[in-house]
């Protein structure tokens, strides 16, 4: 007899097969039907034009030394370092994803590429959130390795440019898994202090490797929320990192950017002489002007007592115009209050007041009269009705010894024998009470 296996067995020896015959393998395809559930893996179909298989990105899998983070998109071209692995309970076979690589472009211009999407939708590189830098800073920090030729440009260009200005060095790593982190520090030390008026993070060029710890979404966040302005010179003039972006002035080379935080004091020394030239001169025209200008007020000056004689005699002409426009303001004022006194006499509310009593008086007496009458009416009315009422109600027939019967379940009134049935209980209501009542037998007329 052939030898028959279970399900459970037939999937352990195809398990066994492919993960003994198939070790680590690159295997390059499109991204399709993403999924992130909760448990922080992804899940995902890579395919090509003629197939496809399932594929899953555990998060616990990888070293983060040698891994890229990026986030996978719908339609992304990859490619996969996994090994193959089977999913007993469902009998299916995918691929257990390592490592992921976009093809095409690199995996570090990726990240780049996302993160700086990222931040520009959030409004970290908005124009609105850039912080001026000061005209002539007291201290300057500088965020760079204390090695490199990166800081003896900046302090070279700021000691010929402007030699009293201080230079405060924050060394950091600017290579390396630990340069994020120490920069991020440098920058926060500096904030501490209060004394710092701009901050310089510097770095030479080198590859986009190189610059990855200024491309980290941590110091990108960290430059965000510092309140002092912050120049960027990372790498070259074509070079650019988020750290640029987010910064309130990039330079596109660290010695740029101490020329930009740093005036030169010569040129200040000269435009200082220049502004003062400017200003002696500018005093002297307008002295020169004024001089000008008393000179021809004296010709037309005279002689003054003229001058007080014509207005001693215009202040008497306008003294006199006053006194007899009040004068007649004066008499149309007293016409116009004797004339307001009698129309006051005429509407004095003493009189109007006796006039509307008097007629309220009989308005009152009248709606008394008639509301006499008109109740006498009513009455009268009533009574008439009530004895109309008594000779039809149904009670006094019932004084005279008459009943009324009615069933007892609907109580609805009997007028002939022929609607009854023998047994049927009725109720008989008297001029007093009422009582319940058997029906024996029926006599029909």
């Amino acid at each position: 007899m052939k030898e028959i296996l279970t399900v459970s067995q037939l999937n352990d020896n195809i398990k066994f097969l492919l993960e003994e015959t198939f070790a680590y393998l690159w295997v390059e395809g499109e991204v399709s039907n993403l999924r992130r559930p909760q448990s922080g893996h992804v899940y995902f179909t890579l395919k090509d034009d003629k197939s496809q298989i399932r594929a899953v990105s555990f998060r616990q899998y990888g070293s983060a030394k040698k891994r890229v983070e990026f986030a996978l998109e719908e339609g992304l071209h990859v490619l996969c370092y996994a090994r193959l692995g089977v999913y007993q309970p469902r009998g299916e076979y995918q691929l257990i994803v390592e490592s992921v690589e976009p093809r095409g472009v690199g995996a570090l211009q990726k990240a780049f590429e996302q993160l700086k999407a990222k931040l520009a939708a959030e409004g970290l590189f908005d124009e609105r959130y850039k912080k001026a830098i000061p005209f002539l800073p007291q201290k300057i920090g500088v965020v760079t390795s204390p090695t490199g030729a990166v800081i003896r440009d900046i302090l070279n260009i700021t000691k010929r440019r402007f030699p009293s200005v201080n230079i405060l060095i924050a060394p950091v790593r600017v290579q390396g898994s630990e340069a994020v982190a120490e920069i991020i520090q440098g920058l926060r030390n500096l904030q501490a202090r209060g004394d710092v008026d701009v901050i310089i993070i510097a770095r030479g060029g080198g590859s986009l490797e190189d610059l990855a710890p200024f491309n980290d979404e941590a110091l990108a966040r960290e430059i965000f929320r510092l309140s002092i302005p912050v120049v960027s010179a990372v790498g070259h003039e074509t070079d650019f990192t988020i750290c640029d972006f987010v910064a309130d002035l990039r330079a596109p080379t660290p010695s740029a950017a101490a020329e930009l935080v740093v005036p030169d004091a010569k040129q200040l020394a000269l435009k200082v002489i220049g502004l003062q030239e400017r200003l002696i001169n500018a005093v002297s025209r307008l002295f020169d002007e004024q001089k000008e200008r008393i000179i021809e007020l004296q010709d037309r000056f005279k002689d003054p007592r003229r001058m007080l004689a014509d207005l001693q005699m215009h202040l008497d002409d306008v003294a006199e115009r006053l006194n007899c426009a009040w004068r007649r303001d004066k008499q149309t004022l007293c016409s116009r209050l004797e004339h307001v006194h009698r129309q006051l006499q005429y509407a004095s509310p003493v009189r109007q007041i006796s006039e509307r009593r008097s007629l309220l008086t009989n308005i009152r007496k009248d709606m008394t009269n008639n509301y006499g009458r008109y109740i006498a009416q009513l009455s009268e009315r009533l009574h008439k009705d009530a004895a109309v009422l008594g000779t039809l109600s149904p009670l006094n027939v019932l004084q005279r010894g008459y009943s009324i019967t009615s069933f007892l379940t609907t109580g609805a009134i009997i007028r002939e024998a022929a609607v009854l049935r023998e047994k049927e209980m009725v109720n008989v209501k008297l001029a007093q009470g009422s009582f319940h009542a058997v029906v024996e037998k029926i006599f029909r007329e």
